[in-house]
């Protein structure tokens, strides 16, 4: 006759299961893991100013636009122009102006170096003189504006100035354009303080005299 297994051997059979389950996880816990490679940060080149010299064409007579063209096929892109007759009219369409001159001259330069042009309107004559190279800039010092357009000269003055224009003929004519008009008077005078104090200014247009 079969006898029923004692509670010593069953407890001895568990003692041994679970001793044989530890020892199994003991050894893969010493097992050397397995290491993911890293990728490496990727390297971000930060693009250097090119100062390598350059030869710089003469651009004068061109169309602007052709000019700005030539001048970035010759290596050169921080381009600017300007109006030559001191208006302070922007060039909107490029190649409706035409270059008078070039600063600086054409030769050999950093093609870094900034260019500058002074230009007219086709249907323009360049100037003797660059009259748009000297605009008066905004300060605390009345500037001289004799000559200059009712639209530079606002550009001059602090954004807060009470600014009256008035036309300086009989005419009494409303001075809309601002680029078409040119200052013959003004008050306080050129060399006043400026302190908010009202700026009057009295104009014609560019084709009459004061």
């Amino acid at each position: 006759m079969r006898t029923k297994p004692t509670l010593s051997l069953i407890a001895a059979a568990v003692f041994t299961f679970a001793l044989t389950a530890c020892e199994g996880d003991k050894a893969n816990n010493n097992k050397p893991q397995a290491t993911q490679p890293t990728a490496a940060a990727p390297t971000t080149k930060v693009p250097q100013a090119n100062t390598e010299p350059a030869v710089l064409p003469d651009m004068t007579g061109k169309g602007l636009q052709s000019a700005q063209d030539q001048a970035q096929a010759a290596g050169f892109y921080n381009l600017h122009s300007h109006d030559a007759l001191g208006r302070g009219r922007a060039q909107a369409l490029d190649r409706n102006w035409k270059v008078c001159g070039q600063t600086p001259a054409a030769g050999e330069h950093p093609s870094d170096v900034k260019i500058d042009f002074a230009t007219v309107k086709l249907e323009e004559t360049c100037p003797a003189a660059d009259y748009g190279a000297d605009e008066p800039q905004a300060s605390s010092i009345m500037p001289n504006f004799a000559g200059k357009s009712v639209k530079v000269a606002r550009q001059s003055l602090d954004v807060s100035t009470s600014l009256t224009v008035t036309d300086a003929s009989p005419e009494g004519r409303m001075v809309l354009m601002e680029s078409n008009w040119k200052v013959c008077t003004q008050e306080p005078t050129a060399g006043t303080k400026l302190d908010g104090q009202p700026v009057t200014l009295t104009a014609v247009k560019f084709e009459e005299s004061c």
